[in-house]
């Protein structure tokens, strides 16, 4: 079975040794996305909800670059700094993900670059 990599210059570049995505037959698998603008390679955002945002626009960036939208995903798993950020998260959470794929969502002592969230998903094409 082939093994693809998924890239796009439209979502942050891996700031280490993976990819933004594997497509393996049908299914995608993205690594996690942070609030990184994949612009200025910085997270500019503050806050849950404008990092929540531009978690989704990576996501939906990565997503795109893979042929697909986030109604083909089948399970997300999200981390968050503080577990206090849950509801303001889900709101927007819940605008990007309408067809309500499986969720695990756990709080982590601490996320790379001091980001509130990050999340990844898995979908099929």
């Amino acid at each position: 079975m082939e093994i693809k990599k998924i890239a796009t210059e439209a979502a942050p570049a891996a700031i280490g040794p993976y990819s933004q995505a594997i497509e393996v037959g049908n299914m995608i698998f993205t690594s996690g996305q942070i609030a990184i603008n994949p612009a200025s390679g910085a997270v500019e955002a503050e806050g849950i909800v404008a990092q929540a945002e531009q978690v989704m626009k990576n996501l939906g960036a990565v997503l795109a670059a893979a042929g697909v939208g986030f109604e083909a995903a089948v399970k997300t798993t999200c981390f968050l700094a503080d577990m206090k950020d849950f509801a303001a998260f889900n709101e927007v959470y819940g605008k990007y993900f309408t067809t309500k794929p499986a969720r695990s969502c756990v709080a982590a002592k601490e996320l790379p670059k001091g980001v509130l969230v990050e999340v990844e998903v898995i979908a099929v094409k």
